[in-house]
């Protein structure tokens, strides 16, 4: 179902779901460097990830993750993009299916740009914005078999997404290009299609397909990096230096965020932005 259009006379008459917020608390971060065990990947794999008692090896994993999180945002803080970060939950509930087959570390959008947005949209609409996943993010998750860092647009995510619209509607596809080509590795993916766009090597007739059949409010926009992690092949991802790794991928994709995400000085909804 598309989201109403934010800067639209008309928005107010529906109210999109807002979800509900988790009785969950965040880990704190560790001391030390981060390196993953078998044990991270293995309590996400089935039957263990529907098993509450592997809920301590996924907070151990997810404490890892929340670590990074706060490392990664630090780290882009002092660049000049300010994050907020959150995780998923690491036990089974109805939310995630009673089943935990990914964890992940989000970073988005911190909570003065929130309110000013919230200012804009009405109380209503603004509720969307409560749970991070309606926000653009960054992300560094873990499945069984795979560690991910990526940027990804979720289909509820409607206020980024229709910011992005206008942007192009507005620039063009040029800068979004520019944005996505240093990315060798990377891969533009829409919803869950069977295809994918290399971003190192896309081209403006690419995006042309791509933004013909995403709609925002109906489909997942992501530009993601996999790692494969199977089982009895592991060390590339849990060595001492994945941390370091992890950290220089989420920072290569800071120029990306900073496109696809609203803030103040990329406000394509209201304020009208020039840049």
């Amino acid at each position: 179902m598309n989201r109403p259009d934010p800067t639209s006379s008309s928005s107010a008459a529906g109210t999109p779901p807002t979800g509900k917020t988790l009785p969950d608390s965040e880990p704190k971060a560790v001391r030390g460097g981060v390196v993953f065990t078998d044990a991270d990947f293995r309590a996400l794999a089935a039957p263990l990830n529907r098993d509450p008692d592997h809920n301590p090896a996924r907070l151990a994993a997810r404490t890892k993750l929340a670590t990074l999180g706060k490392r990664a945002a630090k780290q882009l803080g002092e660049t000049g993009l300010a994050l907020d970060t959150r995780t998923s939950i690491h036990n089974p509930h109805p939310f995630n299916g009673m089943k935990v087959a990914r964890l992940w570390t989000y970073l988005m959008r911190p909570k003065k740009d929130k309110t000013r947005l919230k200012r804009e949209l009405g109380a209503d609409l603004a509720k969307d914005l409560d749970a991070a996943y309606r926000n653009a993010y960054l992300c560094i998750a873990l499945e069984a078999d795979v560690v991910e860092v990526s940027v990804r647009l979720h289909a509820d995510a409607w206020i980024d997404a229709t910011n992005l619209v206008r942007r192009i509607e507005r620039e063009g596809l040029a800068g979004f290009l520019a944005v996505l080509q240093p990315l060798d590795g990377y891969f533009l993916r829409l919803h869950d299609w069977k295809g994918e766009w290399p971003c190192a090597r896309v081209e403006t007739n690419a995006l042309e397909e791509f933004f013909r059949y995403w709609k925002p409010g109906e489909h997942r926009l992501a530009v993601e990096r996999r790692w494969p992690a199977p089982e009895g092949a592991r060390d590339a991802v849990t060595s001492d230096g994945v941390e370091e790794h992890l950290l220089a991928e989420v920072a290569r994709l800071a120029d990306l965020y900073r496109y696809l995400a609203w803030s103040p000085e990329a406000d394509f909804l209201f304020g009208g932005s020039d840049d």
